[in-house]
């Protein structure tokens, strides 16, 4: 067994370390250093362009800034509606009340164990316009003015996707958040409730405090999550109507297909640099308040 508090030679894990150098930093710079070429598929030879493949990005095409635009807002969204929803479900399933605690949360949980790409058509099929269960549902209790073109409206399709990935993703927060709570001595709240303090209160000064940690590691992956999203848009949407529902990750999917792959490493390298960039701050932010703690 490993003792801890033993130090190790650092070649022990200099295999991980070559496998790591070359399976993942490697092709990472390799495309990095593609994206400043006219890399394509209809031509053999490789030129340097320089900058030319970001300043189409961010100068001469708008089509690329709003997959941009909207990868930042589906990630914003999404992971807070994920946290809230997480969190009041974890709430609501840890109370003395409820009975058949684990049978509720198995069951909001569940849709995390299928894969992106099934839930996706599952919901794509619901949601048709006109052999779609909710609409069909909605005409049922004659409420017609409820029945909406879910996934061709402009002014719905991008809250539509945003809704049917916080329902899949909503029970895996809510089951880390519960061990979080369940790891909360209940002695806190008996102290809490001698001194009057109300269910708000205790959520404030107790819950909220003492969740942090959890809440921050939550918020990465929902962050990083959110800037790499594909399966699920792309399973009900494909990036459409137009590209009302587009992220980056859409749009590196159909550079490489039309054979254009400068643009495609261009594209994957911005979303690298994001999300490194974000992380590095959200990790230094956390080990500060580690300091602070």
């Amino acid at each position: 067994m490993m003792n801890r508090n033993k130090l190790y030679p650092w070649y022990f894990a200099g295999g991980a370390a070559l496998l790591f150098f070359l399976l993942c930093f490697v092709p990472g710079i390799l495309g990095i250093a593609f994206s400043f070429t006219d890399w394509n598929n209809f031509s053999s030879e490789i030129h340097f362009v320089g900058l030319a493949n970001y300043k189409a990005v961010f100068l001469n095409n708008s089509e690329y800034l709003k997959y941009i635009s909207n990868t930042l807002l589906f990630t914003v969204v999404t992971t807070i509606m994920k946290t809230v929803a997480g969190m009041a479900l974890a709430l609501l399933l840890t109370q003395e009340f409820i009975r058949f605690k684990n049978f509720h949360r198995m069951v909001i949980f569940s849709p995390q164990v299928m894969s992106y790409l099934v839930a996706g058509l599952v919901f794509r099929s619901m949601l048709h316009p006109t052999t779609g269960f909710l609409n069909n549902l909605l005409r049922s209790l004659s409420l017609d003015w409820l029945a909406k073109n879910w996934l061709t409206d402009l002014h719905l399709v991008f809250p539509t996707v945003m809704a049917v990935d916080t329902w899949r993703g909503m029970g895996y927060i809510m089951v880390v958040v519960i061990a979080g709570l369940l790891s909360v001595s209940p002695e806190y709240y008996e102290a809490a409730s001698i001194d009057g303090a109300s269910f708000f209160q205790k959520f404030k000064s107790i819950t909220l405090p003492l969740l942090k940690p959890v809440l921050i590691n939550v918020t990465v992956l929902n962050v990083t999550y959110g800037l790499r999203v594909f399966d699920m848009i792309y399973s009900l949407t494909n990036g459409g109507p137009g590209n009302a529902t587009g992220v980056i990750n859409t749009a590196v999917y159909k550079e490489f297909s039309k054979g254009n792959l400068a643009m495609g490493t261009t594209l994957s390298s911005i979303l690298f640099l994001v999300v490194l960039s974000l992380l590095y701050f959200i990790i230094k932010s956390m080990e500060q308040r580690e300091v602070e703690g």
